[in-house]
């Protein structure tokens, strides 16, 4: 009951506008981005309030293509439908570099970008990402992962850190510190979803991490807790914590104020962090997520932060 009433409260503070489309002819795909990626509640809805008011609508609809490119990768059951869906965002993106978009989500970015052949390379290369997911599903190593963690979250850190910024020159510098951000978050993502991903045939810890802790995949697939998994688990959450401090520690001083919705993500992975080592790493059985009020806090007091 008490956090009932919390939450309604919460609804109508901090007095910002909510997200909503900026003409009337932006209606349609700007809601449908809105749905798309930033539901009532989701986190990705209190990190995008905390980003400036005239930079809202846009990166909501970088958050939705993202979303629309990952359900392509982790929900399609068939790889063939898989690559044949990627490649018609292809051919999507490269619509929306010449100025004709036929998707919402594309017509969102067409709308609110200043110069969609600028950003036109990261989104293919954030496509190519996705792309890994149907040429495997489990890495050798560490470095083998990485390249799947920076197609996928540090090329988009960087989408969102430049597509923020007020600058060129903060532009051309968030290059340089974004993307560690981004792989940081990946990492982080990894730890509370290992069970649903595994579930869905992929498993983003290294084979050589399961080797060294004595853990199988199919101990993750089937559910199996132990000790070993624990001690894992205690690993794969220590190396995650370390790294998105580290990358938020990087973040030059004069563009804290810009970034904060990348810097309202990275506080609600770290409190979802907590909320995993809390509750003993039962991930493998059921998601762990943060309430909304709680989500909402967070996200709030990160981006207020010096």
């Amino acid at each position: 009951m008490l956090e009932s009433r919390l939450y309604r409260r919460a609804a109508l503070w901090p007095p910002r506008e909510p997200l909503r489309p900026t003409s009337p002819n932006a209606v349609n795909f700007d809601d449908y981005c809105l749905q798309k990626a930033a539901p009532p509640g989701s986190s990705t809805y209190y990190a995008l309030r905390q980003a400036r008011a005239a930079r809202q609508p846009l990166l909501t609809a970088l958050f939705a293509l993202r979303r629309e490119l990952e359900e392509t990768a982790k929900e399609t059951s068939d790889p063939t439908v898989g690559r044949t869906k990627l490649a018609w965002w292809q051919k999507e993106l490269a619509a929306l570099a010449a100025g004709n978009p036929a998707h919402p989500v594309t017509q969102a970015l067409a709308e609110h970008l200043d110069d969609a052949n600028a950003v036109y390379p990261d989104l293919q290369a954030l496509l190519a990402g996705f792309e890994m997911d149907f040429e495997q599903a489990r890495y050798l190593d560490l470095p083998n992962l990485r390249r799947y963690i920076e197609g996928v979250g540090g090329t988009f850190a960087s989408l969102v850190a430049q597509l923020s910024a007020r600058t060129q020159e903060d532009r051309q510098d968030a290059a340089r510190w974004a993307a560690p951000l981004g792989n940081a978050l990946m990492l982080a993502q990894f730890v509370p979803e290992i069970g649903n991903d595994a579930r869905h045939g992929r498993i983003y810890v290294p084979i050589d991490e399961l080797q060294r802790y004595n853990v199988t995949a199919a101990d993750l697939i089937n559910r199996r807790y132990s000790a070993a998994f624990t001690e894992l688990m205690q690993f794969q959450t220590s190396r995650a914590r370390e790294a998105v401090h580290a990358a938020l520690d990087a973040i030059p001083a004069p563009a804290r104020r810009d970034q904060r919705t990348l810097r309202a993500l990275a506080a609600l992975e770290l409190a979802l962090l907590d909320e995993v080592e809390r509750e003993g790493y039962q991930v493998l059985h059921q998601q762990i997520v943060l309430t909304p009020v709680r989500k909402l806090w967070i996200a709030w007091r990160a981006a207020r932060r010096n």
